[in-house]
C-alpha cells in the first residue's frame, strides 16, 4: 500500500518548507520502526555504470533535499540507485529570509529560493559517518554567500578537500538561481580557472587518499547553444566525470498567472521538463559521449525518466516529483526505464 496519496492533503496544508522537515523527521521515523520497507515498493536491480561506479539502478535523489545528510538511511531504504546530499558550503549559513519555498499545484512545480542554507560541511560529514548507507552517495558543494565571487574557488576547494572520501562522487553547483552572481562561474574564463582548480585538486586527493572520487558540475537550463557549446568542450579539456543537467530555471513561461507564480527564485518540477531536456539533447550532441550526463528536471511519472535517457542521459535524479507523487515514484521510473 501506498500511504503518500492519503497524506499529501495534510502536507498541502501546511507552508510548503514546514511540511518539508516533517516529511524528512517522519521518513526517519518510518525507517527506525521498519515501516518504509512495508510501505515503499522496492525496485528491481537493473545496474548501470558511470564515472567508474555501478548503481544498481539508474534513479537518484537530486540535492536539495536532504541538504544536511540527516536522512540518508531512510532515503536509501526508499530504493534510490545514489544519493545525493547537498548543497552544503564550507560555513554554516541560514540562507534567505522565509518565506522561501512555495507549491504550484496547478502545474506539479515548485519555485524556492532557499540560498544554500545549511549547516556546514563539518555537521554534513558527522551526519554521514553516522549513516548506515553504504550506496552511492554524491555530495553537492558550494560556496558561502558572503564569499566574494572572485574568491568562489576557495570555498570549492575547501569543500572538495573535507568531503572527498566520504563521497562517492562530488557534485559541483555552480547553476543556483538563488546565490548571488553564482550562475557567471558558468561563464568560458571563470569555469576554465574554475575547472583546472578543482581537477588539478582532485588528482591531488586521489593521489593522497589512494582513491579517485569523480567530479560532476551542476548546470543551468537557462543556457543558448553557444554557452552549452563552451560548457561542454571546457567539461572535456578538464577530464570531468560527469555533469548535472539541470538546476531550477529563472524562465515563469506558463507560470506567471498562477499563485506565487511571480515569486523569484528557481522554478522546479513539470514546468522545467522540457527545458532541462533540450540542454540534456544539446549538450550530448556536443560531448557525443566523452563524459556521462546525469539528467534531472521535471520527472513526474516514468515516461519523464524515459524522455531524459533518450535525450542522451546516462541517469537521472528526481526531486520535485517526489513532493508530488511520493516515494513510489521512484520504483515507478526504475520500472519504465527497464522495461524502455
Amino acid at each position: 500500500m501506498n500511504p503518500y496519496p492519503l497524506l499529501r492533503p495534510a502536507l498541502f496544508s501546511l507552508d510548503a518548507e514546514t511540511a518539508h522537515h516533517l516529511t524528512l523527521n517522519s521518513l526517519n521515523t518510518a525507517h527506525r520502526l521498519g515501516l518504509l520497507a512495508l510501505t515503499t515498493p522496492q525496485p528491481a536491480d537493473d545496474p548501470r555504470e558511470a564515472m567508474g561506479l555501478k548503481f544498481p539502478n539508474p534513479v537518484g535523489l537530486a540535492a536539495g533535499l536532504d541538504k544536511n545528510g540527516e536522512c540518508i538511511d531512510a532515503l536509501g531504504a526508499v530504493g534510490f540507485g545514489f544519493i545525493e546530499i547537498g548543497t552544503i558550503t564550507p560555513l554554516p549559513q541560514p540562507g534567505n529570509p522565509k518565506p522561501r519555498l512555495f507549491r504550484l499545484p496547478e502545474v506539479q512545480g515548485i519555485i524556492n529560493r532557499m540560498g544554500f542554507n545549511n549547516l556546514g560541511v563539518d555537521a554534513l560529514i558527522e551526519n554521514v559517518k553516522r549513516a548506515n548507507y553504504r550506496g552511492i552517495l554524491g555530495i553537492n558543494i558550494g560556496k558561502n554567500a558572503v564569499t566574494p565571487i572572485e574568491k568562489a574557488a576557495d570555498d570549492y576547494l575547501i569543500g572538495l578537500r573535507k568531503v572527498y572520501i566520504h563521497a562517492s562522487y562530488v557534485a559541483v553547483n555552480i547553476s543556483s538561481p538563488n546565490t548571488k552572481n553564482l550562475r557567471q562561474l558558468q561563464g568560458g574564463d571563470e569555469l576554465d580557472a574554475l575547472l583546472g582548480q578543482l581537477k588539478t585538486e582532485q588528482l591531488k586527493l586521489a593521489d593522497q587518499h589512494g582513491k579517485y572520487v569523480p567530479l560532476t558540475v551542476k548546470i543551468a537550463p537557462d543556457l543558448d547553444a553557444g554557452q552549452i557549446r563552451e560548457i561542454a568542450a571546457l567539461l572535456v579539456r578538464h577530464q570531468i566525470d560527469g555533469v548535472i543537467a539541470t538546476n531550477t530555471t529563472l524562465s515563469r513561461d506558463g507560470v506567471a498567472h498562477l499563485p506565487h507564480g511571480h515569486e523569484t527564485g528557481g522554478l522546479s518540477g513539470a514546468p522545467v521538463r522540457e527545458k532541462s531536456t533540450a540542454v540534456i539533447r544539446a549538450l550530448a550532441a556536443e560531448l557525443d559521449g566523452a563524459l556521462p550526463i546525469i539528467g534531472v528536471g521535471g520527472i513526474l511519472n516514468g515516461e519523464d525518466a524515459v524522455e531524459k535517457i533518450r535525450a542522451g542521459a546516462a541517469l537521472v535524479q528526481i526531486y520535485s516529483g517526489l513532493i508530488y507523487r511520493g516515494p513510489a515514484l521512484v520504483s515507478e521510473c526504475c520500472a519504465a526505464l527497464k522495461n524502455r
